[in-house]
């Protein structure tokens, strides 16, 4: 308990987010002296006299009253006027007689702007032929360097030029995302380790026992490796965690960053790629270097397939050297380790099968952890991990209920339908959450938002009536088809009707099982043409599911008699990158004919049970009209109880409103 609390998210916070970058206090302080000094220099030559500006009248009256003692031409440019002390005592001129710091001003004492020396002198000899006293005056010529401003006029420039250069520099380094010139070689792994610590742990990961099973020994490994070594033991240099999408391997990956308590490299497989030659390889190195200098350490890779795709499947000639290199560099370093370094390499991907065969041999990635789909009991735990944080559950929520209702779902899609059951809770205004939320959000996440208000003409909606009334029908009469739970003529995301079945959860499935799925995605088409004597493209999804299925199953499944025991399926992945098929063109025609004659017969024998059962039929479509949703007990209560056993299904509450998958109309 005690080492928790050194990791509550405010322990964090204080030692990482208020952090504050050090710098080199004395350098800045002489910065700041030689600014002052400049600054104070420029003010007290500024500040010291209170020389006043006059104009051409003001200056002939004071040469006529002969106040003017002299008059000092500076640089061609301007004339300082120093009046006669013993004048200075004129009202008019009490305003410069003193210093603006205090003290008598001694002059100048006003400043007049000549123009040019040409005209200046023009100006001088009519005073003197008018007014002949005026000779008196003193003119003399200065010539002045200011060299506070020469000197900014030299730093200003070379200072600006200093500043940009610094500037572009850090950009080009790595200060910014302009560009990493220098630091473009290094490796983009971000670490995570004493400083800053990963609040994530094993407990925090819910229906991958297995796979924590076998992480957990590796984590106990960097923990305590005497044990393993007294033995003569050897941990396995790398573990690929393979699965798909959101089951969960990314949080494994940080889950063991937060049990290990070492060093924890963690990074993308595309953070490798760069558009300069060499880049990728370099990373490799020095992300290892680190590794090996901070031993023992964990290096995590996510998404490997960017740079561990088989070599040689290139379609142009020198297209993928660059990722090529990235991985021999790759395969060269992990074989490189000496015998427990206490260096562990994780990587996770969810096309295992395109990598390549020298990164899986043993000595390199000797592990794969497969991560599945969560069974009935995983999805339970998970459930109960992500709705921890929702505090106001009511009593209706049933976290089992909800397991069975979600077949197929993964562990991100988990976490989406209970965060979508708070957002829903929310927008009606509830005070807790309930068991209809979490019905509508997994309503929401399968088929998208309801769409009550858009405009269907009642021709259209009898037809898609009809139709997900034929989807209903098929497979509450067909013994392998899956259960419908409820169906809807309410549009919702991209389609027009939607009905959720509960499929059974089972590892493997025989032809008669994909025979009864193909005919219900059928129903919907069947049942346009009986009522309506002509059909829609309504069923676009339904043809699609039941063409790709058809194809598998007489070209990888083998489930054809007159393809027989052959399977075209390339697991390692080699054919996404040929043009040619591995069959001949007669065998392709032969395919097609066997797909079109598997087809034609599942939409023969839905048209012949929808025939049958044709006034049930329309008992359901002109319900499905009236009320919009219809659930289990009204399919029981038209066609009666179904004769076979539902592996999956219980007895609930009234208004189930489980789901999956939803057949668009």
């Amino acid at each position: 308990m005690a080492e928790q609390s050194k990791n509550t998210p405010e322990s964090k916070h204080s030692k990482n987010g208020n952090r504050k970058p050090r710098f080199n206090f004395n350098l800045y302080w002489i910065y700041a002296l030689i600014a002052i000094v400049f600054i104070g220099m420029q003010l007290y030559s500024s500040f010291s006299t209170s020389i006043k500006e006059i104009n051409k009248n003001e200056f002939v009256e004071m040469m006529k009253d002969l106040d003017v003692k002299q008059i000092t031409i500076v640089n061609n440019e301007f004339a300082e006027i120093t009046i006669l002390p013993d004048r200075l005592s004129k009202e008019k001129y009490v305003s410069v007689k003193e210093k603006s710091l205090g003290g008598e001003n001694p002059g100048p004492h006003y400043r007049y702007n000549i123009g040019s020396p040409q005209l200046f002198d023009s100006e001088i000899k009519d005073l003197w032929s008018q007014f002949p006293d005026t000779r008196n005056v003193e003119i003399r010529n200065e010539t002045r360097k200011n060299l506070f401003g020469d000197l900014l006029g030299w730093l200003i420039p070379i200072g600006l030029m200093v500043v940009v250069w610094i500037f572009i520099m850090r950009r080009m380094s790595g200060g910014g995302g302009g560009g990493q010139i220098f630091n473009i070689g290094k490796s983009k792994a971000k670490l995570f380790d004493k400083d800053t610590h990963v609040l994530i742990t094993f407990d925090n990961v819910a229906g991958l026992d297995e796979a924590k099973v076998e992480l957990k020994e590796i984590v106990d490994f960097l923990k305590n490796p005497k044990k393993y070594t007294d033995l003569g033991a050897k941990i396995p240099k790398g573990a690929l965690l393979v699965g798909p999408p959101g089951t969960g391997k990314t949080l494994l990956a940080k889950a063991i960053a937060g049990e290990a308590k070492v060093p924890f490299f963690s990074l993308s497989g595309s953070d490798f790629v760069e558009m300069f030659v060499g880049v990728g390889a370099s990373r490799v190195r020095d992300l290892f270097r680190q590794a090996k200098e901070k031993a023992p350490a964990i290096i995590f890779i996510d998404e490997i397939d960017a740079i561990g795709r088989a070599r040689g499947r290139s379609v142009v000639q020198g297209a993928n050297d660059e990722r090529e290199n990235t991985l021999n560099q790759l395969l060269t370093e992990m074989d490189g380790f000496e015998a427990n370094t206490g260096v562990i390499i994780l990587a996770a991907t969810n096309r295992a099968d395109i990598l390549d065969k020298a990164l899986l041999r043993p000595g390199r990635f000797d592990r794969q952890i497969f991560i599945d789909l969560p069974d009935l009991i995983g999805r339970k735990a998970i459930f109960k991990v992500h709705m921890k944080p929702l505090t106001r559950l009511d009593n209706t929520v049933d976290v089992d209920l909800l397991a069975k209702q979600t077949p197929g779902f993964s562990g991100a899609d988990i976490a989406n339908v209970c965060n979508e059951a708070a957002l829903i809770a929310a927008r009606k205004n509830k005070q807790q959450i309930s068991r209809e939320d979490f019905n509508d959000a997994i309503d929401r996440v399968v088929g998208g938002l309801e769409k009550k208000n858009k405009v269907i003409a009642p021709r259209e909606k009898r037809t898609i009536a009809f139709h997900e009334a034929g989807h209903a029908t098929v497979s509450w009469l067909l013994e392998y088809a899956s259960p419908l739970v409820k169906v809807t003529i309410i549009p919702r995301g991209q389609s027009l009707g939607a009905a959720w079945y509960l499929p059974e959860e089972r590892q493997i499935t025989t032809r008669d099982q994909l025979i009864d799925e193909m005919c219900a995605a059928l129903g919907g088409r069947a049942a346009e043409q009986i009522e309506f004597g002509k059909v829609s493209t309504g069923a676009l999804s339904d043809l699609e599911k039941v063409t790709k299925q058809a194809y598998a199953m007489i070209t990888i499944y083998g489930l054809n008699d007159r393809i027989g025991n052959l399977s075209y399926y390339d697991s390692t992945g080699q054919s996404d990158y040929t043009f040619s098929k591995p069959y001949s063109e007669k065998t392709a025609e032969i395919i097609d004919e066997e797909v079109k004659k598997l087809i034609e017969s599942c939409y023969h024998r839905s048209t012949q049970i929808l025939a049958e059962n044709k006034e049930k039929l329309d008992v359901l479509a002109e319900r499905l009209l009236e009320r919009e949703i219809l659930y289990r007990e009204d399919l029981v209560e038209i066609f009666g109880e179904r004769p076979w056993p539902d592996a999956n299904h219980d007895p609930e509450p009234e208004n189930p409103k489980p789901t999956f998958p939803a057949q668009p109309a």
